[in-house]
Protein backbone atom coordinates (compact mmCIF):
# COMPACT_ATOMS: atom_id res chain seq x y z
CA UNK A 1 0.00 0.00 0.00
CA UNK A 2 1.40 3.35 -1.04
CA UNK A 3 0.86 6.16 1.43
CA UNK A 4 0.93 9.70 0.10
CA UNK A 5 0.91 12.41 2.77
CA UNK A 6 0.23 16.11 2.42
CA UNK A 7 2.74 17.16 5.07
CA UNK A 8 3.90 20.46 6.47
CA UNK A 9 6.38 21.41 9.17
CA UNK A 10 5.91 23.29 12.40
CA UNK A 11 3.15 21.21 14.02
CA UNK A 12 5.15 20.11 17.05
CA UNK A 13 6.57 16.77 15.89
CA UNK A 14 8.84 15.56 13.06
CA UNK A 15 7.15 15.39 9.69
CA UNK A 16 7.74 11.65 9.21
CA UNK A 17 6.52 10.89 12.72
CA UNK A 18 3.29 12.63 11.82
CA UNK A 19 3.17 10.63 8.60
CA UNK A 20 3.53 7.35 10.46
CA UNK A 21 0.84 8.40 12.94
CA UNK A 22 -1.57 9.46 10.20
CA UNK A 23 -0.93 6.22 8.33
CA UNK A 24 -2.93 4.41 11.01
CA UNK A 25 -6.03 6.18 9.67
CA UNK A 26 -5.59 6.28 5.87
CA UNK A 27 -8.35 7.85 3.81
CA UNK A 28 -9.12 7.93 0.12
CA UNK A 29 -8.30 10.82 -2.17
CA UNK A 30 -12.00 11.31 -2.79
CA UNK A 31 -12.61 11.50 0.98
CA UNK A 32 -10.05 14.27 1.30
CA UNK A 33 -11.33 16.16 -1.73
CA UNK A 34 -14.89 15.83 -0.48
CA UNK A 35 -13.95 17.04 2.98
CA UNK A 36 -12.07 20.03 1.61
CA UNK A 37 -14.94 20.94 -0.73
CA UNK A 38 -17.46 20.62 2.09
CA UNK A 39 -15.31 22.83 4.31
CA UNK A 40 -15.07 25.50 1.62
CA UNK A 41 -18.86 25.45 1.30
CA UNK A 42 -19.45 26.13 5.01
CA UNK A 43 -20.35 29.66 6.00
CA UNK A 44 -17.64 31.47 7.97
CA UNK A 45 -19.04 33.68 10.70
CA UNK A 46 -18.23 34.90 14.17
CA UNK A 47 -19.63 32.68 16.91
CA UNK A 48 -22.97 33.58 18.42
CA UNK A 49 -23.25 34.06 22.15
CA UNK A 50 -23.67 30.92 24.18
CA UNK A 51 -26.21 32.73 26.36
CA UNK A 52 -29.13 30.44 26.99
CA UNK A 53 -27.15 27.26 26.39
CA UNK A 54 -27.92 24.33 28.63
CA UNK A 55 -27.52 20.61 28.01
CA UNK A 56 -31.28 20.23 28.47
CA UNK A 57 -31.81 22.33 25.32
CA UNK A 58 -30.68 19.22 23.41
CA UNK A 59 -33.29 16.95 24.94
CA UNK A 60 -33.00 13.87 27.08
CA UNK A 61 -29.42 12.67 27.35
CA UNK A 62 -28.91 9.46 25.38
CA UNK A 63 -32.51 9.19 24.26
CA UNK A 64 -33.53 6.14 22.22
CA UNK A 65 -33.96 8.17 19.03
CA UNK A 66 -33.81 5.18 16.70
CA UNK A 67 -36.35 3.28 18.85
CA UNK A 68 -34.31 0.09 18.93
CA UNK A 69 -34.99 -0.32 22.64
CA UNK A 70 -31.46 0.72 23.68
CA UNK A 71 -30.19 4.14 24.75
CA UNK A 72 -27.75 5.97 22.52
CA UNK A 73 -24.78 5.64 24.88
CA UNK A 74 -24.96 1.86 24.85
CA UNK A 75 -25.53 1.86 21.09
CA UNK A 76 -22.24 3.72 20.64
CA UNK A 77 -20.37 1.52 23.12
CA UNK A 78 -21.52 -1.59 21.27
CA UNK A 79 -20.43 -0.03 17.96
CA UNK A 80 -17.01 1.28 19.03
CA UNK A 81 -15.75 -1.29 21.53
CA UNK A 82 -14.42 -4.75 20.76
CA UNK A 83 -14.68 -7.94 22.84
CA UNK A 84 -18.01 -6.59 24.11
CA UNK A 85 -19.76 -8.39 26.94
CA UNK A 86 -23.43 -7.49 27.38
CA UNK A 87 -25.20 -7.41 30.71
CA UNK A 88 -27.44 -10.40 31.24
CA UNK A 89 -31.16 -9.66 31.33
CA UNK A 90 -30.77 -6.23 29.68
CA UNK A 91 -32.26 -7.21 26.31
CA UNK A 92 -28.86 -7.10 24.59
CA UNK A 93 -28.50 -3.37 25.24
CA UNK A 94 -26.22 -2.69 28.20
CA UNK A 95 -22.48 -3.05 27.67
CA UNK A 96 -20.89 -4.62 30.72
CA UNK A 97 -17.31 -4.56 29.46
CA UNK A 98 -15.19 -4.21 26.35
CA UNK A 99 -12.01 -2.78 24.89
CA UNK A 100 -11.61 0.60 23.21
CA UNK A 101 -8.89 1.47 20.72
CA UNK A 102 -9.14 5.16 21.52
CA UNK A 103 -8.79 7.33 18.42
CA UNK A 104 -8.05 10.53 20.34
CA UNK A 105 -4.97 9.29 22.23
CA UNK A 106 -3.95 6.16 20.33
CA UNK A 107 -4.16 4.12 23.53
CA UNK A 108 -6.11 0.96 24.38
CA UNK A 109 -8.59 1.26 27.25
CA UNK A 110 -10.43 -1.49 29.08
CA UNK A 111 -14.03 -0.53 29.80
CA UNK A 112 -15.79 -2.14 32.77
CA UNK A 113 -19.16 -0.83 33.87
CA UNK A 114 -19.09 0.47 37.42
CA UNK A 115 -16.97 2.91 39.38
CA UNK A 116 -14.35 3.12 36.63
CA UNK A 117 -16.66 3.32 33.63
CA UNK A 118 -15.89 7.04 33.11
CA UNK A 119 -12.55 5.92 31.65
CA UNK A 120 -14.52 5.62 28.41
CA UNK A 121 -16.92 8.44 27.55
CA UNK A 122 -19.07 9.31 24.55
CA UNK A 123 -17.92 12.48 22.85
CA UNK A 124 -20.01 14.75 20.66
CA UNK A 125 -17.50 15.36 17.85
CA UNK A 126 -19.13 18.73 17.28
CA UNK A 127 -19.73 19.66 20.90
CA UNK A 128 -23.25 20.68 21.81
CA UNK A 129 -22.24 24.10 23.12
CA UNK A 130 -20.09 24.64 20.02
CA UNK A 131 -23.10 23.74 17.87
CA UNK A 132 -25.25 26.14 19.91
CA UNK A 133 -22.77 28.95 19.12
CA UNK A 134 -22.80 28.19 15.38
CA UNK A 135 -26.46 27.83 14.55
CA UNK A 136 -28.16 25.24 16.77
CA UNK A 137 -29.85 27.77 19.01
CA UNK A 138 -32.21 28.55 16.13
CA UNK A 139 -33.27 24.91 15.77
CA UNK A 140 -36.37 23.22 17.06
CA UNK A 141 -36.09 21.12 20.22
CA UNK A 142 -36.68 18.00 18.13
CA UNK A 143 -33.79 18.78 15.79
CA UNK A 144 -31.45 19.50 18.68
CA UNK A 145 -32.31 16.19 20.35
CA UNK A 146 -31.72 14.35 17.07
CA UNK A 147 -28.34 16.08 16.73
CA UNK A 148 -27.31 15.16 20.27
CA UNK A 149 -28.04 11.50 19.57
CA UNK A 150 -26.83 11.23 15.97
CA UNK A 151 -24.30 8.35 15.73
CA UNK A 152 -22.41 10.27 13.04
CA UNK A 153 -21.52 12.87 15.69
CA UNK A 154 -20.69 10.43 18.49
CA UNK A 155 -17.51 8.54 19.39
CA UNK A 156 -16.47 6.42 22.36
CA UNK A 157 -13.19 7.97 23.51
CA UNK A 158 -10.75 8.31 26.39
CA UNK A 159 -12.53 10.04 29.26
CA UNK A 160 -9.65 12.38 30.10
CA UNK A 161 -9.36 13.52 26.49
CA UNK A 162 -13.10 14.13 26.36
CA UNK A 163 -12.96 16.22 29.52
CA UNK A 164 -9.99 18.15 28.18
CA UNK A 165 -11.90 18.96 24.99
CA UNK A 166 -15.03 20.12 26.81
CA UNK A 167 -17.07 22.41 24.57
CA UNK A 168 -14.11 23.44 22.40
CA UNK A 169 -14.37 23.65 18.64
CA UNK A 170 -11.58 22.58 16.30
CA UNK A 171 -9.97 26.01 16.54
CA UNK A 172 -9.25 25.38 20.23
CA UNK A 173 -8.85 21.58 20.40
CA UNK A 174 -7.77 18.72 18.17
CA UNK A 175 -7.12 15.10 19.22
CA UNK A 176 -3.77 14.63 20.99
CA UNK A 177 -2.93 11.81 18.56
CA UNK A 178 -2.01 13.68 15.36
CA UNK A 179 -2.74 10.57 13.33
CA UNK A 180 -6.47 10.94 13.92
CA UNK A 181 -6.79 14.67 13.23
CA UNK A 182 -7.58 14.18 9.54
CA UNK A 183 -10.48 11.82 10.23
CA UNK A 184 -11.66 14.01 13.12
CA UNK A 185 -11.73 17.05 10.82
CA UNK A 186 -13.68 15.11 8.20
CA UNK A 187 -16.27 14.09 10.78
CA UNK A 188 -16.57 17.67 12.02
CA UNK A 189 -17.02 19.02 8.50
CA UNK A 190 -19.55 16.36 7.50
CA UNK A 191 -21.64 16.93 10.61
CA UNK A 192 -21.54 20.71 10.23
CA UNK A 193 -22.52 20.43 6.56
CA UNK A 194 -25.32 17.98 7.26
CA UNK A 195 -26.86 20.22 9.91
CA UNK A 196 -26.19 23.58 8.29
CA UNK A 197 -23.87 24.84 11.02
CA UNK A 198 -21.28 27.49 10.31
CA UNK A 199 -17.60 27.70 11.29
CA UNK A 200 -15.55 30.49 12.81
CA UNK A 201 -12.46 31.67 10.98
CA UNK A 202 -10.06 30.02 13.45
CA UNK A 203 -12.13 26.84 13.33
CA UNK A 204 -12.03 26.78 9.53
CA UNK A 205 -8.27 27.29 9.51
CA UNK A 206 -7.72 24.47 12.01
CA UNK A 207 -9.95 22.10 10.05
CA UNK A 208 -8.19 23.01 6.79
CA UNK A 209 -4.81 22.33 8.40
CA UNK A 210 -5.97 18.94 9.66
CA UNK A 211 -7.27 18.01 6.21
CA UNK A 212 -3.95 19.07 4.67
CA UNK A 213 -2.29 16.51 6.95
CA UNK A 214 -4.34 13.58 5.66
CA UNK A 215 -2.58 10.45 4.45
CA UNK A 216 -4.10 8.99 1.30
CA UNK A 217 -4.02 5.22 0.81
CA UNK A 218 -4.00 3.79 -2.68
Amino acid sequence: MLLVGCLTVGLGMPVWSRARAAARYPVSASDVAGGQAALRALSVRAPASDAGYDRSRFGTAWADIDRNGCDTRNDVLRRDLTAVVLKAGAHGCVVQSGTLADPYTGTTIRFVRGSGSAAVQIDHVVALDAAWRTGAQAWSATRREAFANDPANLLAVDGHANQDKGAADAGAWLPPDPGYRCVYAMRQVRVKAAYGLWVTRTERDALAGALDGCVVAR
